[in-house]
């Protein structure tokens, strides 16, 4: 679409704007929204405006994620076979029996996080003699959360773990009774070794990562999601790993704005890594759509506690307080916001005598510095936390592990994990976002749906009322009150005269949807400071042309990302206005005009005859 002012009416809009709080027609100039209100105004607003009509549906601002991992995400997306929202087990190794016969020696099958194995019907995951009797040559790894990975004999053999491999000092290798392995990984007492055995895995060239970035940043955009603060991550290391994404930004093929924290990569070299990092870059520094943001999620490794509920909570250890001070002191020293990984309570306490210790020389007052997760945080802390000026950015990791939680600690004390509403009463910023993609599933839907509903995706409700949110105030935890935490308040959040033109274009209405349907929700026209970014069904030949997955045999190519239902993929269908629906039931999309086009070109054949049903 060309850049001239744009209109879009016949709209519900949800602005999130209190003055202002509901429209029907909203007006965009040079990136920023013009004008909110009623269609008359809007239309005289900007006379010669392109219209977008939004047919009733609900218009809401740009989704934005306080805790994703996107940029070593977007490196990886299109080597992943994403089983987020599958619903069960057999259509999941369904899934991955098909993606073997594309995958071409050397490389590997990878499932990599976005998914638990209480959101299949059959509540288990799949066994290893399944993996070998699915993948027999092709090296399979499943990572399922941060508890475990499951290694097929294939990928066992490309690893080279055998009898005589020791256990590294991250987690074990499980073997059988003649010692060796059997391909269950497991993350005792951290994540060391699943993160490192899924680094021996081929690497997509540049060429092709920066194309799976673009790819992974069309299919959060297509959940509504227009701004992410990136958490960093292991094994992303600065500045190398940033080489991609900060091509893209100088190219403009953004889609996504970012605004990324720097994680130190080295146990006991943390204060050189930011020593060095400080003196490189500065909070703040780059534009709207690429940005600096500050440190962690890792500060120290010694404060970092691992969230696999199904072992006892770590102890840190006892330098823990004296690996953390000289850090929080630099990074306060410098004015530079950071972020700390904590999910219990004795984490978080500790680290706030040490936080509180730095305050009293060098005031953190003003600095936007904050937790992540809190699961278990207490009521003290909270108050601690609040008067220090601090802020909770949570995540829906309890959708994805609340079982496991409850098992091992009782419903009672699942009750407040975290305990959003006691955190806003005491005047506490908190924002909400995922943990993806390795954890928690990058859909925001999934989080939102939690927030208002408790359930995991299992369906265990986890809360009582008074630690649920009601809707509107989930979304502004997900747009207006993440700003906090990437220190662009007023800048965009709200659908607001002034504000980055940033929204999405649902296809239900959020706030009308039975709550069991919040998590099916998807956009079908998302902008980004006024540009279209996505677009589906009739909105799909608005949206800019995105190039083919690399490589061809990419599972993005076949089964893309976030599983859509079939409901859901029949409304989209519809919604493009084509009649031909049988790519929805797995068929051979030109076999209804008797064409001889095989299944795995159906998108570009139907493409190619303006049909954009194929899409979803």
């Amino acid at each position: 679409m060309p850049a001239k002012d744009l209109i879009i009416v016949n709209a519900k809009v949800t602005t999130l704007d209190r003055q202002n709080p509901a429209a029907d027609a909203i007006a965009i100039r040079d990136g920023r929204f013009l004008l909110v209100g009623e269609e008359a105004a809007v239309r005289a607003a900007a006379p010669e405006a392109a219209i977008i009509d939004a047919r009733g549906r609900c218009v809401i601002p740009g989704l934005i994620d306080s805790h994703i991992h996107i940029i070593r995400g977007g490196l990886n997306y299109n080597l992943e076979l994403r089983w987020d929202g599958v619903p069960s087990l057999s259509e999941a190794m369904a899934m991955l029996r098909a993606q073997v016969e594309r995958t071409p020696a050397p490389q590997w099958l990878r499932v990599v996080g976005g998914f638990t194995e209480h959101q299949f019907a059959e509540k288990r995951l799949p066994t290893l003699e399944e993996l070998n009797a699915a993948a027999p040559d092709t090296p399979v790894f499943i990572l399922h959360l941060y508890d475990r990975a499951l290694l097929n004999a294939a990928a066992l053999r490309a690893v080279g773990y055998t009898k005589d491999t020791p256990d590294p000092p991250g987690g074990e290798i499980v073997r059988d009774g003649s010692g060796n392995p059997t391909g269950l990984l497991l993350a005792q007492p951290n994540a060391t070794i699943l993160y490192s055995t899924l680094a021996k895995g081929p690497r997509l060239p540049p060429e092709y990562q920066m194309n799976s970035t673009r790819h992974f940043m069309r299919e959060i955009n297509a959940l509504g999601v227009t701004s992410v603060v990136d958490a960093g991550g292991g094994f992303q290391n600065y500045p190398d790993d940033y080489e991609i994404i900060e091509k893209l930004h100088a190219d403009g093929q953004m889609t996504v704005r970012i605004s990324y924290n720097l994680f130190t990569q080295k146990p006991k070299e943390e204060l050189a890594d930011f020593s060095s990092w400080v003196k490189q870059v500065s909070p703040g520094q780059g534009d709207d759509t690429y940005r600096h943001n500050g440190a962690g999620e890792m500060l120290v490794y010694s404060a970092a506690d691992f969230e696999d509920f199904r072992v006892e909570r770590p102890d840190m250890p006892s330098s823990m307080e004296a690996d953390l001070e000289p850090v929080v002191r630099l990074l306060a020293e410098n004015r530079w916001p950071w972020r700390l990984h904590a999910t219990y309570d004795e984490t978080i306490d500790r680290a706030l005598d040490v936080f509180e210790k730095v305050d009293r020389d060098v005031p953190l007052a003003g600095i936007n510095w904050f937790f992540d997760h809190a699961e278990t945080i207490s009521d003290r802390n909270i108050d601690r936390i609040a008067a220090l000026g601090g802020g909770i950015a949570v995540q829906h990791r309890m959708a994805f592990q609340g079982e496991y939680f409850v098992e091992r600690y009782g419903a009672k004390a699942a009750e407040r994990t975290p305990p959003i509403r006691r955190m806003m009463e005491a005047g506490v910023p908190v924002g909400a976002g995922t943990d993806a993609t390795r954890v928690a599933s990058y859909n925001p839907w999934v989080s939102l749906s939690w927030l208002v509903t408790s359930r995991t995706v299992g369906g265990l409700a986890l809360y009582p009322q008074h630690n649920r949110l009601d809707r509107e105030t989930a979304l502004r935890l997900w747009t207006e009150a993440n700003t906090w935490f990437s220190n662009e308040q007023g800048k965009k959040g709200q659908i607001k005269a002034g504000q980055l033109a940033d929204l999405a274009v649902l296809s239900d209405d959020y706030f009308a949807v039975p709550e069991s349907d919040i998590v099916h929700l998807r956009s079908v026209l998302t902008l980004l400071g006024g540009e279209v970014v996505h677009g589906d069904g009739d909105y799909a030949p608005l949206a800019p042309d995105l190039p083919a997955p690399m490589p061809d045999w990419s599972p993005v190519a076949t089964v893309g990302g976030y599983h859509k239902t079939k409901e859901a993929r029949a409304k989209l269908a519809m919604n493009c206005g084509c009649a031909r629906n049988c790519i929805l039931h797995g068929h051979d999309h030109a076999a209804a005009l008797g064409a001889q086009v095989p299944a795995s070109d159906a998108r570009t054949f139907w493409g190619a005859l303006g049909c954009s049903c194929w899409a979803v």
